[in-house]
This record gives C-alpha cells, structure tokens and sequence, in this order.
C-alpha cells in the first residue's frame, strides 16, 4: 500500500472523512489504527494528511496528520480539554448587515477577540450596506478600519465592495461567521456566481443555549482557497483564555498596557490605568471599552470553571 498521497480534510462524521485531493477529487477515508490511537492530535477539519489507497479493497486511509499553522479550538463537550474547530485557517472572515438584523458591535468585538486569541488575522465585512443612508456603513466602523482590521463594505445588489473581498478570499482558508440573515450565502453566490455555496444552513433556533456540537466544513473556492462554514464559533476561542491576557485580544489597549502603574492592572478601577487614561482621551472608544469589561467578566468566570 503506497503511503504519502496529500490531501485535506474537508469534513467529517461518524468516522469517515471527506479529503481533498491535488487535482480537486475527494476521497472517504478512515483514519488508520495507529493514527487514531497513537497521535496526540485529534484530527480536525483542514487539516493537511497524507493517505494510503489499498487497490485490493479501493479503500483509502490517512497515515498521517501534519503540522498544524493556526488552529480554531472549543471546549469540549463536558467542559474538559479542547476539541479544534478547524485547523490551518489564514483568517477569520465576520460578517455582519447593516440592517435586518441591525448590526451589534458588542457580538462583532467578541468575534474578533476570538480571532485575536487564537493569533488568526481577522477582517470585517459589513453586508446590505445599500439598505442604509450614502456613507453611514463607513462611519460606523471607522473605528475597526482605524484600529487595523480591514473592513469591507459589500452590497449584493449592487456589487459594491464584492471585488475587494474576492481578492481578499483568493489563495487562502476563510473562516466565516456572522449571525444568522446577514446574507453569507447570498453574499458568497454574488462571489462566486453557479457555485451555489450554502452556509450556516444549522438555524440559530436549534442550536440556541446548547453545547451543541456541530462540525465545520470546508468549501473549496474555483479560483483558489476556500471558505469555512464554523457553527458555533461563538463559543470558540474564549473560553481557554486567561483574563489577564484578555487586554492583548484588543489591539489598540496594547500600545497603552506599559503606561499601566500596576503590572496587573485589570483596567476597571485601578489608578494609572494607561488603557482607562487612553478612554478618557479618545484614543480608545467607549464602545470597544465596554466590549472589554462585559468580556473580561465572563473569562473570569469561565477560569474559576476550568
């Protein structure tokens, strides 16, 4: 049996997963005995492996998983450990509408300390932005341009912003997440017209106050990369974090954090805090401020949980 065919994984259920090949054909595969029992590493969607094919039987198996670039991970069910989410992704890629649902900053900061926690580059994509007044979409995320993430104002109706974010998909592993009805489908099908790519099709209603667990899956692009369908990311990311490090996964506290007096400084109501001084000042808003304390209460009951 020849060893050493390269692949990734796409998803998987039940055992068998579903691997991509160099010249775009997918196998089923199972992971061999040795890999399953003997690695340290669980396999996850996008990972890179490399398989064997048995012609005697046409079966196929992964040999091997390979070193790992970046990683999305989750606790796992039953609160112990983690279980990775998606491997090898270039970017998390939030998607938010302008209106219907009316955008929330506060779920928009937390996806993109979960980005920022897991050292993954993150970009904004603010949908239906012909729905709302000429220029507001731009003034109201100005601040995450200024901050450093890049933003995207995209509109399927009328194709504004649709080149920009094609260039930034091209050649790489997307994360995409948002809420439910900001047009992801719809938005990725004006991308990729008679692709018919269909994302986030787990409604919201199902999965609500559950530790559910629902597997991603990767969508290969025509013209190169792909896109990661990541239920659940919500609870990616958060909860392994320790609160002292919380400030870092705000990039713009991070050239204040030496002005702190003290080295410990929680930023709520220490003296000579250089994070609150830079509040004052305008240099960091209020709203991404707030966004810090809400979420530095729940890492700091999530690590007296685990």
């Amino acid at each position: 049996m020849p060893v050493g065919v390269p692949g990734v994984v796409l998803q998987g259920t039940g055992g068998q997963w579903q691997v991509r090949l160099p010249d775009g054909t997918t196998r089923i595969a199972a992971l061999r005995g040795r890999v399953k029992h003997g690695s340290v590493t669980k396999l996850a969607v996008g990972d890179d492996v490399s398989l064997a094919h048995d012609a005697t039987t046409d079966a196929w198996a992964i040999t091997e998983i390979l070193p790992r670039r970046s990683q999305l991970a989750r606790r796992a069910p039953g609160g112990h450990g983690e279980r990775v989410v998606v491997a090898n992704v270039d970017q998390v890629v939030v998607v938010f509408a302008m209106v219907k649902p009316e955008p929330n900053e506060k779920m928009l900061d937390r996806f993109l300390v979960i980005a920022e926690a897991n050292d993954v580059a993150a970009r904004v994509v603010i949908n239906k932005v012909d729905l709302a007044p000429p220029g507001e979409a731009a003034r109201r995320f100005a601040p995450y341009a200024e901050i450093g993430y890049a933003l995207h104002l995209t509109s399927t109706h009328t194709g504004a912003g649709l080149a920009e974010l094609h260039a930034a998909l091209r050649g790489r592993i997307s994360a995409l997440t948002g809420p439910s009805g900001v047009g992801k489908s719809s938005l990725l099908n004006a991308l990729y017209p008679g692709v018919d790519l269909r994302v986030g099709a787990i409604s919201e209603s199902v999965n609500k106050g559950r530790h559910t667990t629902v597997g991603a899956r990767m969508h290969p692009l025509p013209d190169g990369g792909y896109v990661v369908d990541t239920p659940g990311l919500r609870e990616v990311g958060l909860w392994g974090i320790e609160a002292r490090e919380l400030d870092k996964c705000f990039p713009e506290f991070v050239p204040t954090l030496a002005s702190c007096r003290f080295a410990d400084c929680r930023h709520l109501a220490e003296p000579e805090c250089g994070v609150r001084g830079a509040l004052a000042t305008g240099r960091i808003s209020p709203s991404r401020y707030e966004s810090y304390v809400k979420l530095r209460e729940e890492v700091e009951g999530d690590s007296r949980d685990w």
